[in-house]
């Protein structure tokens, strides 16, 4: 969540990777002249808002057009890298912002970015819908908008073949039976990559997790930089893997992976070819806030409020591949027949994230890479 993460990437199961501090070009879309002349005084009312994402929002024209029809103002998109980066760009530019609303810092991220009060506080119309486990921030500088689990994916043709169950649990991975078969992305620069990591220290402790992964690397597990080396490259059960000739059959992805796997495979296969794992999973929740310092205050609180309305909460699982957080959105039929329910992920609190990110990452580097 995050994100993680392009549209292109999540797209092709979702991630972005945790980049180094940087600014990548802006891509925008649905400009409109009118939002030149916000904040200058004397000018009227902006007629644009601007939604400052990482690479992984998407939504569709209808949607977005049916926001303009409600409200009078024409949505701009600026992407600003994966997100770690694009939060990064926003702490950089803290009271005068590149646009109105964030979208996608998530909950590995979110105490860096309250921390550095880059959100300013709105309670969104609706948010009565949102189950309690997601509001993450009691001040309401962030609305929670969608979730989804970082899990452990397997090759279901490679275990069938081998007459081998695939592993269920953090557990199964470290057993003699899957040495050599998991690939993982680096925690330092990917986003699943450091979800996976907090899931094992949600699950072990904090002074268990370093055991588990000496036991992972004596198994035999294989790091990248990327969730696109490790699914696409590495994996055996994409279809990007298959054509690289990848050759481990677990990997960490996402749990709305194998929906992915169907949706854009010719023909579309009656069953996805890949499994999830579910007892290894990390839930990521991604949140939108009004920036601190925007232009169009107006336009931004309304532009979140419309982003937990029905209608684009049931628009978002086919364009971002995430789950809607809102109670009466519906999943579409290509989720609910090929993705899984992950009924007890692993969590954790952000402060404790915050706290203990930077040492884990750290202590991991010296376990797995040394």
């Amino acid at each position: 969540m995050s994100t993680r993460n392009p549209a292109s990437t999540k797209k092709q199961a979702a991630v972005a990777v945790l980049a180094a501090l940087g600014v990548t070009a802006l891509a925008a879309c649905g400009t409109d002249d009118a939002g030149e002349a916000a904040g200058k005084s004397g000018a009227p009312a902006p007629k644009t808002v601007t939604l400052v994402s990482h690479d992984s929002f998407n939504a569709s024209k209808e949607v977005l057009a049916e926001f303009t029809k409600q409200t009078g103002f024409t949505v701009k998109v600026l992407k600003a890298g994966d997100a770690g980066e694009a939060v990064n760009k926003e702490i950089l530019t803290k009271g005068s912002p590149q646009g109105d609303v964030f979208f996608g810092v998530d909950n590995t991220l979110l105490s860096r970015a309250l921390d550095n009060g880059i959100f300013v506080g709105h309670q969104a119309k609706g948010l009565d819908r949102i189950p309690a486990e997601y509001h993450l921030d009691k001040e309401h500088r962030v609305t929670p908008i969608d979730s989804g689990d970082i899990c452990v994916n397997y090759d279901k043709k490679y275990f069938a073949d081998k007459k081998l169950a695939p592993p269920v649990t953090f557990d199964d991975l470290a057993k003699p039976e899957y040495k050599d078969l998991l690939v993982v992305e680096n925690p330092e620069r990917s986003s699943p990559g450091l979800g996976f990591l907090l899931g094992t220290a949600a699950k072990y402790g904090d002074d268990g997790w370093q055991d588990y992964w000496k036991k992972l690397r004596a198994n035999g597990v294989k790091t990248v930089d990327s969730w696109e080396l490790a699914y696409n490259q590495e994996f055996s059960g994409s279809a990007g893997g298959k054509q690289a000739k990848g050759d481990r059959p677990l990997v960490v992805s996402y749990a709305s992976s194998p929906p992915v796997e169907v949706l854009y495979a010719e023909p579309q296969p009656k069953e996805a070819p890949t499994g999830v794992s579910t007892g290894t999973c990390f839930r990521q929740t991604e949140f939108a806030g009004l920036l601190n310092g925007a232009k169009n205050p107006e336009g931004g609180k309304a532009l979140i409020d419309f982003l937990i309305s029905k209608k684009f909460q049931e628009d978002m699982p086919l364009q971002m591949f995430v789950n809607p957080v809102a109670k009466d959105a519906a999943l579409p039929e290509l989720f609910t027949k090929h993705g899984v329910v992950v009924g007890k992920p692993e969590t954790m609190e952000p402060g404790k994230i915050a706290e203990k990110r930077d040492a884990w990452i750290q202590q991991w580097s010296s376990l797995v890479l040394k």
